[in-house]
């Protein structure tokens, strides 16, 4: 019990998994994103110190950011030290999760701005010239609007929504190939040989990794920090890697 209570609290909180997954996609270059969700920070500390170093070891071609970079004490300026040295050659991508929502605070954008990081609220945007990046509000606390987000997007431009509780997933399925999200951070305890113990309102069936549905996929993240306990049991944080590699596009 001892080594397990150390485990939790000391061990596997910082524990950063990088996964690697690949997909093809009618794009004319391959992509490598990074997927954050859920960094819960207050600061750089230890755990934010190690996915710097990941991150600059990985060289992805763009980060997105599925929501919650707040952590307890909810103040902004205390993400500062950790997305101000994020950084990728087609910029780093952020969509709000419930805790940017439930904890608002004014001139959003322009913050978000001067720290580097495009912020996507029911917007979308050309990362590059042929993939249209989605970025939905949070489903769980606020008003997503797919629509808006696709508005402007080039009818042939391969599309990635983004966007923070899962289980909104089988309401937009179908209507773009890929789809992020986090908010679940994987149950957090996972406890061999029984269902997951705790998730957040808004998962629905959706727990971590790969899902389809209609023709689309999803990737859900485990994320990087952790709520209400500082604590991960069997549920390591993770860093997502994601590469799309170029089908042939069709003529």
């Amino acid at each position: 019990m001892l080594a397990t209570a150390v485990d939790g609290f000391f061990i596997e909180p910082f524990r950063i998994e990088v996964t690697h997954s690949t997909l093809l996609a009618p794009v004319s270059l391959p992509l490598k994103i990074a997927h954050l969700a859920d960094l819960h920070t207050t600061g750089l500390g230890k755990s934010e110190r190690k996915l710097l170093e990941l991150l600059d070891a990985e060289k992805p071609d763009v980060i997105i950011i599925t929501g919650d970079t707040l952590g307890y004490g909810y103040r902004k300026d205390r993400t500062i030290p950790l997305i101000t040295r994020l950084h990728a050659p087609l910029g780093v991508w952020f969509v709000r999760g419930n805790w940017e929502t439930r904890y608002p605070f004014k001139n959003e954008h322009a913050f978000y701005s001067n720290a580097g990081i495009h912020l996507l609220l029911n917007e979308g945007a050309l990362i590059r010239f042929d993939i249209w990046l989605a970025g939905l509000d949070d489903p769980s606390s606020a008003r997503p609007d797919l629509d808006a987000a696709l508005a402007n997007a080039p009818q042939d431009a391969y599309k990635i929504a983004a966007f923070h509780a899962p289980g909104y997933f089988d309401t937009i399925a179908g209507r773009v190939p890929l789809v992020l999200a986090g908010h679940t951070h994987g149950g957090q305890v996972r406890i061999p040989l029984l269902p997951v113990l705790w998730l957040p309102d808004g998962c629905g069936r959706y727990v971590e990794g790969w899902y389809e549905v209609r023709g689309s996929r999803m990737y859900v993240s485990r994320g990087i920090g952790t709520s209400f306990l500082p604590i991960r049991f069997l549920c390591r944080p993770e860093l997502a890697i994601l590469t799309i590699v170029p089908t042939a596009r069709p003529s």
